[in-house]
């Protein structure tokens, strides 16, 4: 079974202790380090990559929502706090889960299932680089989407919103969950809340992306993504 790689950032003694003990209980989890501020995590992942982030959001220097907002490619990010307040923000910046301290181990490995579906995924697709669709929920349903299809995806909280050539969709799942799960040579997020197919692009400038008669901001920390197309 692969591992998928976490930290932890917290800085309360107990917090890091329950959440170290889950992640030794959870067999696909493997703990590379801990870290009691987001500057010092800064510093490591300059040189070290992780699938899952343990996000508190009360932290000494730099608070965990500011550290979130600077990571301009972030991998899978679970939040734990006392503050059920931060929730709405939180899935703004498209975080995998939102976990309210005292955290019980049932819901700490519903969290980690998610980030874990997506990593098997991830998986697949490498072996399986000629499938040109996947599947989403919809209510009770699973529905296929044609990546050629496929115009943007918006983000929408808890909710992505997929707009394709001929339906719009709203799922239940984060930005980074669908963008495991697409081609990145076709899909590129050039926003913290879109993701677009580059085959539907009419136009662009330095701020902005027209396609299917829709125009996109492109955030500050992504313009190198439309310059290198």
């Amino acid at each position: 079974m692969s591992k998928v790689n976490c930290i932890i950032i917290e800085d309360e003694p107990l917090a890091v202790k329950v959440l170290s003990d889950y992640i030794k209980q959870t067999p696909f989890l493997e703990l590379q380090a801990s870290f009691k501020d987001a500057i010092l995590a800064t510093e490591w992942l300059r040189n070290n990559d992780t699938e899952l982030i343990f996000l508190d959001i009360h932290l000494p220097k730099l608070k965990g929502m500011a550290f979130l907002k600077t990571l301009t490619d972030p991998p899978a990010v679970i939040i734990t706090t006392a503050y059920h307040q931060y929730a709405v923000e939180g899935f703004e910046l498209n975080v995998t889960d939102y976990l309210l301290k005292p955290i019980e181990y049932e819901r700490f490995l519903q969290a980690v299932n998610k980030v874990k579906r997506v990593e098997t995924q991830k998986n697949a697709d490498s072996s399986e680089s000629n499938r040109d669709y996947l599947f989403i929920s919809v209510q009770k349903k699973k529905v296929k989407l044609l990546f050629s299809e496929i115009v943007y995806i918006e983000s929408q909280r808890e909710y992505i919103r997929v707009v394709t050539t001929k339906k719009v969709w709203l799922t239940k799942m984060s930005t980074n969950e669908i963008e495991a799960l697409l081609p990145s040579k076709i899909f590129k997020r050039i926003h913290r809340s879109y993701i677009i197919s580059t085959d539907k692009i009419e136009s662009y400038t330095a701020d902005s992306v027209e396609l299917g008669g829709i125009s996109i901001p492109i955030g500050r920390g992504y313009r190198d993504v439309i310059e290198g197309l």
